[in-house]
């Protein structure tokens, strides 16, 4: 026996695609949506086209932007000696938020996981090599503190030292096994100042 009406059923499947929503959750949004006005949801169906035919990563350093650069990589306000590497754009903000970062970024979109059969050929690794002729002093990594992204830490610091460039990791303010968006901005801004030489 059918519950819904055969749209508000495939409405409640596509939502339940979404992390962190389970059935009972996309439901809930579903009668949301469904007691919205027309505008409201075509607003939100705009929002939702637009967010995914005009994103793109940046060419530079790989996060979210809709021009070729993002701002952080085109603002002349930037610090360009420093480079923090984070595994995604949720990263970014997270370290945004701390307001104690000036420098630029690299992010990764994911770190090494042998036993995901994720290698460094994976992750976007290959061009970070080529910005730091540009003047880079220090290559921060702000991987998660689990084991994927100690393996990560790891690699990129035997990569890297070996080119005279400074190579620290943020210090371990954050929970083990944490991940670094859901981080409050004291823990991480206190992590980005403990931070210490691999």
């Amino acid at each position: 026996m059918r519950y819904y009406p055969r749209p508000m059923g495939k409405l409640i499947n596509e939502l339940s695609k979404l992390p962190g929503v389970g059935p009972k959750t996309a439901q809930r949004l579903a009668f949301f949506i469904l007691g919205r006005n027309k505008g409201e949801v075509n607003e939100l169906a705009r929002a939702l086209l637009d967010a995914r035919e005009n994103i793109r990563y940046c060419s530079v350093c790989n996060n979210l932007t809709e021009e070729e650069t993002c701002n952080f990589c085109s603002s002349l306000e930037r610090d360009r000696s420093l480079i923090c590497v984070v595994e995604s754009p949720k990263d970014v903000i997270a370290m945004e938020k701390t307001g104690e970062y000036n420098g630029l970024y690299h992010v990764l979109h994911g770190s090494i996981s042998p036993m995901d059969g994720v290698g460094p050929d994976d992750i976007r690794i290959k061009n970070l090599i080529p910005r730091l002729k540009e003047g880079v002093d220090e290559v921060i990594v702000a991987t998660d503190p689990n084991a994927e992204g100690d393996v990560t830490a790891m690699y990129l610091a035997k990569l890297l030292k070996p080119l005279g460039v400074k190579v620290t990791r943020i210090a371990h303010g954050l929970p083990v096994g944490g991940d670094l968006e859901y981080a409050d901005e004291v823990t991480l801004s206190k992590a980005l100042e403990g931070r210490r030489e691999l």
